[in-house]
């Protein structure tokens, strides 16, 4: 592995849309010990831009299998094509010898997902899994807060992904067939049930409603997800296309206070917008004005609790890590095995939308 020698870690970048042009390719490329090396899209508009931000360098590949020709030529492939394609380039990766990074969800099913890890377990080869909002600012700063104890213990933890999106955009993300693995479920269910369990702990139990609002819509766009966990704290979770007023972020009430935080992590607009963690001014900061309250017995909207200085959010973490894994054997920053835990919500939950139950796991 070229790290190995103190040169940077090759990268080859499979898919260019919005999760490989928006956060991978940049992310990637801030990352100290890591070089983007090939990008594999046969789009010539999609090539062109990549090329304008990241240099004449940069190589093309028209698909994955062209990369596993030259797997020796590159240290590590992260995967950010549609989501019915991880689990095929993830084993052909894998068994073309080289570590991955999946982009969420990994596969469509717990199962898949346990297969490629134990091929990843077999090859002796890190499979890690892109779920950025662990990093995200506000979930930073109330992993803070429960960890000093300042909320007491937690007994519900309400968590909203919310848009106002009344006219579908299409695509394969709003595709009605199953195939595609399309919808909020998989989509941004993906984010709040990973945060559900990385702050809370596993599943004991998944209740959830999963509707089709807009004309037109052929995946579900506002689910409703309700997990009680082991430690007996339950999660609401909200994840919608068609909510027209906005709730909190989070609203987590614990037995001493509790925490409310408004607005979403400012790291996804900034990267749409073109700007880089790059150090020439301060990443994931945002205003005091965003500021969430902790406090108990009043409204936060009327002046109750104490503004809470928000975490800087800090995205290019996750990257760091994933370097840090390779050259140095340090933890694997999101293993396919949390990511199978969170798939098994998931699961459960279309099945309990389905049925009208709630499913034991």
């Amino acid at each position: 592995m070229t790290g190995m020698t103190g040169t940077p870690l090759r990268v080859g970048l499979v898919g260019y849309g919005l999760a490989g042009s928006v956060f991978h390719a940049p992310l990637i490329a801030s990352t100290e010990g890591l070089t983007l090396d090939t990008v594999v899209t046969s789009n010539p508009e999609r090539q062109e831009q990549a090329r304008a931000e990241f240099g004449d360098g940069l190589r093309f590949a028209a698909t994955p299998d062209d990369l596993w020709a030259r797997a020796d030529e590159l240290d590590l492939i992260v995967i950010a094509s549609p989501n019915k394609t991880h689990v095929p380039i993830a084993t052909a990766a894998l068994k073309a010898g080289l570590p991955v990074v999946v982009d969420k969800p990994i596969a469509g099913t717990a199962a898949e997902a346990r297969e490629l890890a134990a091929l990843a377990d077999e090859r002796g080869l890190l499979l890690s899994v892109f779920q950025n909002r662990r990093w995200d600012n506000d979930f930073l700063t109330l992993r803070g807060l429960i960890a000093d104890g300042e909320l007491g213990d937690v007994q519900r933890f309400e968590s909203r992904f919310e848009r106002w999106r009344p006219q579908p955009k299409g695509g394969w993300r709003e595709s009605g067939d199953p195939a595609e693995i399309g919808g909020l479920l998989y989509d941004l269910g993906s984010h709040v049930v990973d945060q559900a369990l990385v702050l809370f702990g596993p599943a004991d139990s998944v209740y959830a409603e999963s509707d089709i609002r807009r004309p037109g819509a052929a995946a579900d766009d506002d689910t409703f997800i309700a997990i009680t966990h082991t430690s007996g704290v339950r999660s609401h979770l909200y994840v919608s296309a068609t909510t027209a007023q906005l709730g909190p972020r989070f609203r987590v009430l614990g037995s001493r206070a509790g925490y409310v935080k408004h607005g979403l992590d400012p790291q996804e607009a900034d990267l749409r917008e073109g700007k880089r963690p790059d150090g020439a001014s301060p990443w994931g900061v945002e205003p005091q004005s965003l500021w969430g309250r902790v406090g108990s017995g009043e409204s936060p909207l009327s002046g109750g609790g104490t503004p809470q200085p928000t975490v800087p959010g800090a995205y290019p973490a996750y990257y760091a890590a994933v370097a840090a894994a390779l050259r140095d054997g340090a933890p694997n920053p999101v293993t396919a095995h949390e990511a199978a835990a969170a798939l098994d919500v998931l699961e459960a939950a279309r099945r309990s939308a389905r049925e009208g139950v709630v499913v034991s796991l």
